[in-house]
């Protein structure tokens, strides 16, 4: 069977009230990835955070982590661009990205297009209300083509984020077009527990993700469960030879009352992914099933 690619989803902006082991500062960010990459990861998705846990989309985050993860391993790096944190124009939201660019030493090698727009606020169980309700992930196809210009021109590889059907019908219009090149490597992003922007995290909700791939086009996908247990995807996923994103970013992973490390959480995919056949793809390896191209640092 095909390799399967594991990406560490390291921290997004999860606090640590249900796992103390998110990390938020850089060094920790670095230790992480080194670990995650030792037990199999291929990928580490992070966001600047504060050391009180807040949204930090200083590009001085940025430089310091990757440099940092660049020193100890060869991890592909999938830094964010800010998410609902960073409510600006096109050029604002990809700027981090453009200072990262400046130096082979902090270049990543993804860049995230999530494309489409989605209410994203949170529910709360107990109250029976949601907590916030103005909280909207803009993305205009005007942005999304800006992000894509960018991302070409530095030779990066756009991680194409669907929450629904709709982004995925945006992405195969983009391939049309010649905005997006083959093979497109989508992350289909389920949603569960507090935050219901995307399809539920239920063999029916990815089976309607996969449904709707652009016929006639080369992809890749991989699934993550925001705010929800992906292990319960995960042989299903790994059997139809998908790809998994998972961490402490999303959910807070446990094995009974113990809290697992993403490291750790890594390791139980890895085991999984053996049992069925599937072995890890080293980032060589994932660098050729993605067709990634050479970076180009900026002048």
């Amino acid at each position: 069977m095909s390799k399967i690619i594991i990406e560490a989803r390291v921290n997004e902006i999860a606090t640590r009230k249900g796992n103390p082991h998110v990390p938020f500062l850089p060094r920790e960010v670095i230790a992480d990835a080194k670990a995650c990459y030792d037990e199999g990861a291929a990928i580490v998705h992070f966001h600047g955070r504060t050391e009180d846990g807040a949204p930090n989309h200083d590009p001085a985050y940025y430089l310091e982590a990757n440099a940092g993860i660049r020193a100890q391993s060869d991890i592909l790096i999938h830094p964010t661009l800010g998410y609902v944190a960073n409510d600006t124009d096109a050029k604002g939201r990809f700027a981090a990205i453009e200072e990262m660019m400046k130096s082979a030493d902090t270049a990543p090698d993804f860049a995230p297009m999530d494309t489409g727009s989605v209410n994203v606020d949170w529910w709360n169980p107990e109250a029976g209300a949601y907590d916030t309700t103005e909280l909207i992930y803009k993305n205009s196809t005007g942005t999304l083509m800006y992000f894509a210009d960018r991302i070409r021109h530095y030779g990066l590889t756009p991680y194409l984020v669907s929450w629904n059907v709709s982004f995925t019908r945006q992405i195969e219009q983009f391939l049309k077009m010649g905005v997006l090149s083959q093979p497109a490597y989508i992350c289909f992003c389920m949603t569960d527990e507090i935050i219901f922007a995307g399809h539920p995290g239920t063999a029916k909700g990815l089976d309607a993700h996969t449904g709707f791939l652009p016929e006639g086009f080369e992809t890749v996908w991989t699934v993550v469960n925001y705010k929800g247990d992906l292990f319960e995807l995960t042989e299903k996923i790994i059997r139809e030879g998908g790809h998994i994103s998972i961490g402490l970013g999303d959910y807070a992973y446990a094995d009974g009352a113990r809290n697992l490390t993403n490291a750790e959480v890594i390791a139980k995919v890895v085991a999984q992914a053996r049992s069925l056949g599937r072995e890890p793809a080293t980032v060589a390896e994932t660098r050729k099933i993605l067709n990634m191209q050479d970076r180009k640092i900026a002048a």
